[in-house]
């Protein structure tokens, strides 16, 4: 059985290349040997922010009083909101089905694959030929070794939205983006939650911009123990006992591990396709190929920014490259991300930190806060604020921003730096109003808050003022 191109892998980077492989009339297998739409779907993306919206309208009732309607704790029925959950799921399953790519042209087979050759794969007992092939396994969550952690049961993101029982006392471990977002989704449902990160939360996030978030959280309730590194975990009669080596004991009902992810790479027989990898994933150049030219890797198992959206990208890029033979190059410093906590927080380029590592003196860091903004002073989202760093040129090279929709108004900011626009563009962009967004342009409009004092303009206007 010969193909164009064969596919590893049915998550978001592997359907998207067979769909439009396919759409341009190349033959392709997509071989998946668990549910089809991959982690984003089932166990991830999608699940995660149908329990955050659930957990939203629990908390708009703990917070009406601010808006002059009576407000009071919500009655929660934690088996209901996982329904929503499911059928969440259940709703977008059809676009990702083995149905819809069988009818798209693609053969889907349902099984473990693995390379026999740098050109052949075999998979349910047959084998097949393709003259490229794109791994697009994802990652899985990576279990750290933390003392007695084996002994007991816990959750991961792959197991945690089969949970039926809202935990009395749910501890996670992991201060990251999947961490704080189950930690607050789960506190405003009713559970008690304790955050555990052995170094900094939201380490790769402007720690300015991280700090709001956090300090949300905690106002909610939630205890998030910083610089903290589990010494111990053992199951006692009161409950789950996890301690540190700085003297915490969190006695907890269940156990969340969200320390990071793990390149799905075993099983592949990767040597015998001469594909080189490490504990990252699969190595891979700016095209996407991998040590064997006719192999490329894309999303997770690449070893990059662990993202939906980055999977879908590499996917694009390699399309682009194998079919039409057009130059390609990844480019992981325009790649958004977004923690979808209240409030969001959403970033894209370089932060402040890394621009000045990058170049020194020649960035300037402009601001807007949300309470200056009149959207969110008439929602009461005031809490946070918007970052962009510039060159001394004016061009963008990087904006986070938390507050409320964070994620939305990212975008505009991702074009920016992606295209190598100038601020400019930003300060004479016209914004509807009254719109969250409009914080971004305020900040862009104080990259000119010194115009007004430059003499030479002083003076161009007085002789202008001479002609009438």
């Amino acid at each position: 059985m010969k193909y164009d191109l064969a596919v590893i892998g049915g998550g978001s980077a592997g359907l998207v290349a067979a769909a439009a492989a396919a759409q341009f009339g190349q033959k392709v297998v997509l071989f998946e040997r668990d549910a089809m739409g991959g982690e984003c779907l089932n166990t991830g993306c999608v699940p995660s922010k149908a329990l955050l919206a659930a957990a939203k309208a629990a908390q708009s009732h703990r917070d009406s009083d601010a808006f002059g309607v009576s407000g009071h704790e919500p009655a929660v029925d934690f088996s209901a909101v996982m329904a929503h959950v499911e059928r969440a799921i259940a709703t977008l399953a059809p676009h990702d089905s083995h149905e819809r790519f069988e009818s798209l042209g693609v053969k889907v087979v349902r099984a473990s694959a693995k390379f026999v050759s740098a050109q052949t794969i075999e998979a349910g007992g047959a084998t097949y030929e393709a003259r490229r092939t794109i791994v697009a396994t994802g990652s899985r969550a990576a279990v750290p070794a933390i003392p007695g952690l084996e002994s007991i049961p816990f959750f991961t993101n792959e197991t945690i939205f089969r949970n039926r029982v809202l935990p009395s006392h749910l501890i996670i471990v992991g201060g990251g983006p999947v961490g704080l977002e189950m930690a607050q989704g789960y506190r405003r449902l009713g559970a008690q939650v304790t955050v555990i990160e052995a170094a900094v939360p939201l380490a790769k996030d402007d720690p300015e911009l991280a700090a709001v978030v956090l300090d949300h959280l905690r106002s909610e309730g939630v205890t998030v123990l910083a610089g903290s590194k589990i010494s111990d975990v053992l199951r006692t009669p009161a409950g789950i006992r996890v301690e540190t080596a700085a003297g915490d004991r969190v006695v907890g009902s269940h156990v969340l591990v969200a320390a990071g992810r793990a390149p799905n790479i075993e099983g592949l027989n990767l040597e015998a396709a001469g594909v080189a990898y490490t504990r990252q994933g699969i190595t891979v150049d700016e095209k996407m190929r991998s040590t064997n030219r006719l192999i490329y890797a894309a999303g997770d198992v690449a070893g990059g920014a662990r993202f939906t959206h980055v999977g879908s990208y590499h996917a694009a890029l390699i399309i682009r490259h194998v079919l039409f033979r057009l130059p390609v190059k990844d480019r992981p410093e325009t790649m958004p991300w977004v923690t979808y906590t209240d409030p969001e927080l959403a970033h894209v380029g370089l932060a402040e930190k890394d621009a000045r590592a990058e170049h020194g003196d020649r960035i300037r860091v402009l601001r807007a806060e949300f309470k200056g903004n009149d959207r969110a002073v008439a929602e009461g989202k005031t809490d946070g604020l918007v970052k962009v760093v510039t060159l001394k040129n004016g061009r963008i090279v990087g904006a986070s921003i938390v507050g409320p929709n964070a994620g939305e108004q990212i975008a505009m900011w991702s074009l920016a730096v992606s295209r190598g626009l100038k601020i400019s563009a930003i300060a004479s962009l016209v914004l509807p109003y009254p719109t969250m967004a409009e914080a971004g342009k305020r900040a862009a409009v104080s990259y000119y808050g010194n115009l007004g004092k430059k003499v030479l303009l002083r003076g161009l206007i007085g002789f202008l003022k001479l002609f009438g």
